[in-house]
């Protein structure tokens, strides 16, 4: 099948990627939890317009729209960061930073740390996609998970900074429009941080550590 947009999209939604097609059985259980995320967002965003009519804007909608397709994004990215606990393209990638990062010091701490104890950064590399992949799709917790997803993006950008087969505004176009999601706080767009302010009082009026956190963070 030739490859386009379109059929990209029926492969990620179908598990027929590369990606997926690499994890085995296991690809069933990694498209439930994706489909389960994208519908949870689809129906918080009904519910935020249903019950508050200042949500019912293009702005809403469309910064809605922005988030899900990043999530998109961030969910898809974490697909090779598989098998745990060190897929061949997180050990490839992870290699080619310690000789392009932009800064020697960078350098030295992917070779001196990092690569040595991969079965460590493996996972938890893994981990922090997949958070960064829930908060944008849910809306939750947009503005604490959108700076760490900036700091993360912007790690990547100085670390592949002089590999000469990509391109670092590829990087800083990401690690900006988590600093929009962040800045704008996106989760308040038809998203969990939305419902949570207005029907969790804790949350609202940043009450107890659970509620402060929240009412921060979204």
């Amino acid at each position: 099948m030739p490859t386009n947009p379109f059929t990209d999209v029926w492969h990620f939604l179908t598990a027929t990627t590369n990606d997926y097609l690499h994890q085995g059985n296991w690809r069933y259980v990694i498209l439930a939890l994706f489909w389960a995320l994208l519908f949870a967002s689809i129906v918080v965003a009904i519910r935020n317009w249903q019950e508050d009519s200042t949500q019912r804007t293009g702005r809403h909608l469309g910064i809605w729209l922005a988030r899900v397709l990043i999530g998109c994004l961030w969910f898809q990215g974490m697909l090779w960061k598989l098998p745990l606990p060190v897929s061949d393209g997180l050990q490839y990638w992870t290699e080619q930073e310690s000789t392009s990062a932009a800064f020697e010091f960078h350098r030295t701490f992917l070779k001196d740390t990092v690569l040595p104890h991969m079965t460590i950064f493996g996972p938890v590399v893994f981990l922090a996609e997949l958070v960064f992949a829930g908060s944008m799709l849910l809306g939750l917790a947009v503005r604490f998970v959108g700076v760490l997803a900036l700091v993360y993006t912007l790690q990547l950008w100085l670390g592949l900074y002089a590999n000469p087969s990509e391109w670092p505004w590829t990087y800083m176009c990401l690690a900006l429009l988590m600093f929009l999601f962040a800045l704008e706080g996106a989760g308040r767009s038809l998203g969990l941080d939305a419902w949570l302010r207005r029907n969790v009082l804790t949350v609202r009026e940043g009450k107890g550590f659970v509620g402060w956190f929240f009412s921060i963070a979204g």
